[in-house]
């Protein structure tokens, strides 16, 4: 009876395990066939989807400057340019990539609608190739090797909806971004060597942050985290709480290396007073005035070495020597006093003239000798006139040569210093910067740049 017991108790036992292991068993596999679903059942987002904003997508440029960041050393790569146009409901990106070296610009254009992001067509050239792309149902193009002198021609049936990569700074301020938003999207990028059309990037993390502008300050933020699933490079997006515009662009590459792109601020313009380019235009075009001029560095000039001055002549601006002059205008006036205070201040970089100023420049040179220049053409008003050269010049010093003493029959008497005079040369740079005004249409005024 014992053994039959025992026997009964093993084999329940027996039973009871096996039971227990099927059930671990199809807990295990319920659970790898979860998993997927777990990872990937973040929000996706397509063109077209409710999460989209292209309100914030704006026809405007925007300028960075790319960094190779590497531990506290910051590289300069070169700037990056991002013009958007709007137009028929559709929406047109530029982007351009300068080299720092003043290496030949990369240009990629991608067109996509003006609402839902969608893809339309995409071109490209960079040093070892041409591609030009037209989305549909199939997508249809060319790509041009300039390695191998070979066009293809293309027809690619990607599976899935996408965005053109080209679009995906702009896409994140897009969204409704806050603490604990997360989301997935497909990103369509055509390499030659790779049958891979589309990839996905995860949104992984949302989180606030102060970004601090050296030009305008601090500013409300969010931190977006993206991960490109298949490589596992990671992204830092930091996306304005009230405009969203990106302020800086991270993604990590190899060896601890960052690549940080950077917002320079092109709308930054703390002058109240507005620019006029046709106004200027006219101004220095329009009229029948001349001024005619000499550029000299004055004899009394120059440094001052133990105690005397140069002695030379008039040092004329050389022959070749630029000369620039531009209307003088309540922009150009605010905009001086403006970086005096910036500079005085010392806490951000001053402001740059607006970027349409160099319309209002003419310049001349010096023709002879004798520092002599003319413009023409000039409406009544007040000009800046200003000019920069080097010069050399000589001044004339006494030195002590030795000295006599005198001695009679009760020994030393005393003794007189004797002086040697010599004539001494340098170089120096002369700055000079003067106003004048034209009172009548037709004046002819002469003015001296002299320092």
């Amino acid at each position: 009876m014992k053994v039959n017991r025992l026997d009964r108790f093993l084999l329940m036992k027996l039973t009871f395990l096996k039971s227990r292991k099927a059930i671990l068993a199809q807990q295990l596999l319920y659970i790898m066939m979860l998993l997927p679903f777990l990872a990937f059942s973040q929000k996706e987002i397509v063109p077209g989807s409710k999460d989209i904003n292209t309100k914030y997508i704006k026809p405007e440029k925007s300028l960075y400057t790319v960094y190779y960041v590497k531990g506290t050393e910051w590289k300069n790569m070169g700037a990056l340019t991002y013009d958007i146009s709007l137009a028929n409901n559709q929406v047109t990106l530029n982007n351009t990539f300068t080299p720092k070296d003043n290496g030949k610009p990369t240009t990629r254009i991608s067109t996509a609608d003006a609402l839902t992001l969608k893809a339309i067509s995409y071109s490209d050239e960079t040093k070892n190739a041409k591609l030009n792309l037209n989305f549909g149902e199939t997508i249809t193009g060319n790509f041009y090797s300039k390695k191998t002198k070979k066009d293809k021609k293309l027809k690619l049936k990607p599976k899935e909806e996408f965005f053109d990569f080209n679009w995906t700074d702009h896409l994140i301020g897009t969204l409704p971004l806050d603490v604990g938003y997360k989301g997935r999207f497909p990103q369509f990028y055509y390499n030659d060597e790779s049958n891979v059309l589309v990839e996905y990037y995860t949104i992984k993390e949302v989180k606030s942050f102060v970004y601090n502008s050296p030009r305008t300050g601090k500013h409300e933020t969010w931190i977006v985290s993206v991960l490109e699933e298949s490589t596992n490079a990671y992204y830092n997006y930091i996306i304005d709480k009230k405009d969203h515009r990106l302020w800086q662009r991270e993604m990590s590459m190899a060896n601890g290396m960052w690549e940080i792109t950077v917002n320079e601020e092109l709308d930054y313009q703390p002058i109240k007073n507005k620019f006029n380019k046709e106004e200027v235009v006219r101004q220095i075009s329009n009229g029948n005035s001349v001024i005619i001029g000499t550029a000299y560095a004055r004899s009394d000039s120059g440094k001052k070495l133990g105690g005397l001055v140069n002695t030379a002549k008039k040092q004329f601006a050389p022959k070749g020597t630029e000369i620039t002059i531009f209307p003088s205008s309540a922009y150009y006036e605010e905009w001086i006093e403006v970086n005096k205070k910036i500079r005085k201040q010392k806490k951000m970089p001053e402001v740059p003239l607006d970027s349409d100023f160099g319309y209002s420049v003419k310049k001349a040179k010096v023709y002879d000798d004798q520092g002599h220049f003319e413009f023409a053409d000039l409406m009544p008003g007040t000009y800046v006139v200003m000019v920069s050269f080097d010069f050399t010049n000589s001044y004339n010093y006494s030195y002590v040569s030795g000295y006599t003493n005198y001695y009679n029959y009760y020994g030393y008497q005393g003794s007189t210093t004797n002086y040697g005079t010599a004539r001494q040369s340098y170089t120096d740079k002369a700055n000079i910067e003067k106003r004048l005004t034209i009172d009548k249409d037709g004046e002819k005024k002469e003015v001296n740049l002299k320092e």
